[in-house]
């Protein structure tokens, strides 16, 4: 159980450098420089927070399943009304840091738990069914209703956030993580939570099916652009095309959900095994740390960490070079800081004050 949790631990520290790559990238506008560096940086998005957010159905799953499998209803509705808070809270921090970072996922994560809270109880083939459901419905939803409203697509601003139609349509379905279609990873990871991932043979099972569902849906699709070209021969202009037959995370069609999906799944299953097999790891160890005080380095990369860079006039326009030695910086602090930090405390600092406010 201790590799576990470290290793759930150490896919979150993976999680959080992704995000703060992707992050500093849109923040900096950076899209020039090295080709290769651009490539690499590009190989995050709309993935880290995928796992993030895997991540935590896993961690609704740890903290209700006693509750669960007791099968008390005193015992369950206090788990309820503990996801509850837990969602109100990070609801009002994210509605509180997005005036700071308007592309914010706490805010989501409080909606995706208020919906999970009503779902605790319910068998793993219900989890499945849901989470399948919800990515479903995202390309219907894309029939009736445009996807681009309130949006600058090329200053990533999204208008009338602050009204009451804009916030339902972009916590709904057009935001940057909508409950349709992101709240998927949320109850997969809820049923992945009650998996004995322990056993050597379902880390494998789970590790070689999403391998090949993720070669298959990113080849897939990528011969189908192939095929259809540049979209003449079936009344699509290039752009079109490319929206509908890609895996990228805008718009977040199923393949993209699959795809990321996938990739999440191969990312946490490493993690749990070099977890167990490297215990005794210094690296290891710092990794695992690092992921125990997510929630504060998630919270200070923009405010810490990208605050610093715009009061010296180095936040916009910079090449994916600085970009990327600008997001290492951080994480490399954000190392240090946990290694330190818990060397005096249990938790993070955001972590204790969520943990007080939500128990």
């Amino acid at each position: 159980m201790n590799q576990r949790i470290t290793g759930f631990d150490l896919a979150r520290a993976l999680a959080i450098f992704g995000m703060v790559i992707v992050n500093f990238k849109i923040a900096m506008k950076a899209e020039t420089g090295n080709f290769l560096l651009i490539n690499f940086a590009e190989l995050f998005e709309g993935r880290a927070s995928a796992l993030f957010v895997i991540l935590a159905g896993v961690g609704i799953t740890f903290i209700t399943n006693k509750a669960r499998i007791s099968n008390n209803r005193l015992f369950i509705l206090k788990s309820r009304l503990s996801v509850i808070k837990r969602g109100i809270l990070l609801i009002a921090i994210g509605l509180v840091y997005t005036p700071i970072w308007e592309a914010d996922i706490l805010h989501f994560y409080g909606v995706y738990f208020l919906i999970a809270a009503a779902t605790l109880t319910v068998n793993d083939k219900t989890l499945l069914f849901i989470s399948a459901l919800i990515m479903m419905l995202f390309p219907v939803l894309l029939l009736f209703f445009n996807y681009d409203q309130n949006w600058s697509w090329v200053t990533l601003i999204y208008e009338n956030f602050w009204t009451f139609d804009g916030m339902v349509r972009h916590i709904i379905f057009n935001g940057f993580h909508p409950i349709f279609p992101w709240a998927a990873f949320l109850f997969f990871g809820m049923w992945l939570g009650r998996q004995d991932l322990s056993q050597a043979f379902m880390r494998k099972r789970l590790l070689i099916w999403s391998v090949i569902t993720l070669i298959i849906t990113e080849c897939s699709f990528y011969l189908i652009r192939i095929a259809v070209g540049d979209g003449s021969s079936v009344e699509m202009t290039p752009e079109e095309v490319a929206l509908v037959f890609s895996t990228s995370i805008i718009p977040p069609l199923p393949q993209y959900i699959i795809s990321a999906g996938s990739s999440a799944v191969i990312t946490l299953v490493t993690c749990l095994y070099f977890s167990e097999k490297y215990s005794e790891s210094n690296i290891v160890r710092w990794l695992y740390q690092t992921g125990k005080v997510s929630l504060t380095l998630y919270v200070a990369h923009v405010i810490i960490g990208m605050g610093l860079l715009e009061s010296i006039g180095m936040l916009e326009n910079q090449t994916i070079n600085f970009s990327l030695l600008s997001a290492l910086i951080f994480c490399i602090f954000g190392v240090f800081f946990s290694v330190i930090w818990l060397k005096f405390f249990k938790t993070g600092p955001l972590e204790w004050i969520f943990r007080k406010v939500a128990s």
